[in-house]
């Protein structure tokens, strides 16, 4: 399949209007919609706003390559967008961006699309062809251009061979890849082999793409190799590599800086590759995953846990359908119904939320190894009282106390790295882990739980109604990110400890911005864009559903207006709830769990509607009219 297949000239904007990155996101992604080339317009904006997010896809030297794999992609395609001023696309080499390559791939996509898409990024390593396509005068001219310079191209990328170049220079391998593999692992590959030629310097690059690896390396390349460069932004099988020097670099450092990789490669100005067990996932950010390492472990095993929570948490509130006290078989209510939902609801789900949460937290520090004493740990949190804080405490502790074994234990002979992962590991992490949490976690951990419900449930109005607006204010501040999920989380310890009403703070706090934000886009119609609107109807599924990412697109675009006023309608929606005594025994669901709310519902839902009517005024009043120019 040629390029030219998946970019037509109904795909092409020969003169972009836009001035800003966004703007050059919206006027690409309504060419590919106006094109019928998407299934969803607004739902395929956030992939690639997403893919953003990751790392800006302005890879320098005037060209920006946004690309997303998607089911909101009906049939694959290129848009491509010229700007004859320059665009500030926060490129890598911090300079304009000139040509925008659109990249449309659907979850289905076959080798032959993905390959195709990803052979652009190849014909754009050239300069002499980026040239022409800047000065071309007609659509019907870039067309051929590409046609012609794929003519050209030779596709060693895609065959299995070693391009040696000096016998006499250290043999040098590289993996390359990115989030989605389309566009900038196969950028870096060409860049590292077009440097490599130049310097006269042997190698062999793997490009770990969507279509899948391509050049894989061997293990007698790997033997030989003095210096592997793995350039990427997405996990990486590192195993083969241990006891080698490895250069570990974001793949964009590959595109950028070929040549300082290669010379510290042919140096071996590296250090030698430790296995850690697991695959490796470059954060295209550097010192990020440190700064983030508590967050991102915590995610891991609240992620993980949510199944259960949400799943046993409905089936809970849906036996209160019966009776509140339905499921006890000595209450003149009690219907069998309503116990089993209670029975696979509470007393098996439920209660395998505490030690999933325990588990994945510790795997996500200590990889496979620490998830059995996390497991072990959680459970005697949850059966010992000490709740769904003792679960955090014993998540960490757990991960944390193999990371010391497996440094306690890496002197040990090799022929007995066999058995650390099957018996020393769980057997000495288990075995520390619940000593830990019998004499030293569980009594303080449950005396704080027990204080906590106690203060919550002594709590004034006034003080209820200032934690309401605190809880739902955080869950817009920015709608799923840390400070959302802190609250999210807040909300599940309290369900745990019995406490319902912060719960019912937080998720009308959530329900707020997605439901605001359609409200305006339906009442304000000439303060939004027609994408704006299109996706504002989503909102009210969105905002529905308890989803408040719904807001994101809208937050992103216009944040000094959107945002505050996202905030100030869930702080309202929060502290009316808790003023109407409300509590959520499910913790997730939204409009289809109001039902079974422990209050009025009728309440319940004012709360939500007012708040939402909030955010909707204030973005309708604080917005400018749409310049339809």
């Amino acid at each position: 399949m040629r390029i030219t297949e998946l970019l037509k000239k109904d795909t092409i904007i020969i003169d972009l209007k836009s001035s800003t990155k966004e703007t050059v996101i919206d006027e690409l992604v309504s060419k590919l919609d106006h094109s019928n080339k998407l299934v969803n317009r607004s739902d395929f904006r956030e992939a690639i706003l997403k893919r953003e997010s990751q790392s800006t896809t302005g890879i320098g030297e005037g060209i920006a390559i946004p690309h997303a794999k998607t089911s909101a992609v009906k049939t694959p395609a290129i848009a491509f967008g010229r700007s004859k001023q320059g665009i500030d696309y926060e490129a890598l080499d911090g300079q304009p961006s000139f040509l925008f390559f659109m990249i449309a791939a659907s979850e289905g996509a076959n080798n032959a699309h993905l390959e195709t898409l990803s052979r652009l990024s190849t014909l754009l390593m050239d300069e002499a062809f980026r040239q022409k396509l800047l000065t071309a005068s007609s659509v019907d001219e870039i067309i051929s251009l590409i046609d012609e310079k794929e003519n050209e191209v030779n596709q060693e990328d895609e065959k299995p061979v070693v391009e040696t170049v000096n016998s006499d220079s250290p043999f040098v391998l590289a993996v390359t890849g990115c989030p989605t593999g389309i566009a900038h692992t196969y950028m870096a590959a060409d860049s590292l082999k077009a440097k490599a030629k130049e310097m006269n310097i042997s190698i062999k690059v793997q490009t770990n793409g969507s279509s899948g690896i391509k050049n894989k390396l061997t293990s007698e390349e790997i033997e030989k190799a003095a210096t592997i460069i793995v350039a990427a932004d997405t996990k990486v099988d590192m195993e083969p590599f241990v006891g080698k020097k490895v250069i570990q670099v974001p793949v964009a450092q590959a595109i950028r800086k070929p040549a300082e990789l290669l010379e510290k490669a042919v140096k071996q100005d590296a250090p030698v590759y430790q296995s850690t067990g697991k695959s490796e996932d470059r954060s295209s950010n550097e010192g990020k995953n440190e700064r983030q390492g508590f967050y991102k472990h915590l995610m891991n095993g609240v992620s993980n846990m949510l199944p259960f929570v949400v799943g046993g948490g409905i089936l809970i509130a849906l036996s209160f359908i019966f009776g509140i006290n339905a499921s006890d078989p000595n209450d003149p209510s009690y219907h069998p119904i309503a116990e089993a939902l209670m029975t696979i609801g509470g007393g098996n789900a439920f209660a395998l939320m505490i030690p999933v949460l325990a588990g994945f937290i510790a795997m996500s520090i200590a990889d496979r190894p620490g998830f059995a004493p996390g497991m072990v740990g959680g459970l005697m949190a949850a059966t010992g009282g000490a709740g769904f804080l003792g679960g955090l405490i014993a998540g960490f502790l757990a991960g944390y106390i193999v990371l010391g074994l497996k440094k306690l234990f890496a002197g040990l002979p090799q022929s007995l790295e066999g058995i650390k992962p099957v018996l020393l590991y769980p057997l000495f992490g288990i075995l520390i882990t619940g000593l830990a949490m019998m004499f030293i976690v569980n009594d303080p951990a449950k005396a704080l739980n027990d204080g906590m419900s106690a203060w919550l449930g002594g709590m004034g109005t006034t003080n209820l109604v200032l934690l309401g607006i605190i809880l739902g204010g955080m869950m817009a501040v920015d709608m799923g990110g840390p400070i959302n999920k802190a609250a999210f989380t807040f909300g599940i310890a309290m369900i745990d400890a019995g406490n319902f009403a912060p719960h019912a703070a937080i998720m009308a706090g959530g329900m707020v911005p997605p439901l605001g934000l359609a409200l305006a886009t339906t009442f304000f119609k000439k303060k939004f864009t027609k994408a704006e609107k299109d996706a504002g109807k989503t909102c009210y599924i969105m905002g529905a559903s308890f989803i408040t990412e719904g807001a994101i697109p809208f937050a992103a675009a216009d944040p000094g207006r959107v945002i505050p006023s996202a905030i100030i309608g869930s702080a309202v929606a929060g502290a009316l709830t808790m003023m109407f005594g409300i509590g959520l025994p499910a913790p997730h669901g939204g409009a289809f769990v109001i039902p079974v709310v422990d209050g009025n519902p009728l309440l319940y839902i004012l709360a939500i509607a007012i708040g939402s009517i909030i955010t909707a005024l204030m973005v309708g009043f604080l917005k400018k009219p749409v310049n339809k120019n």
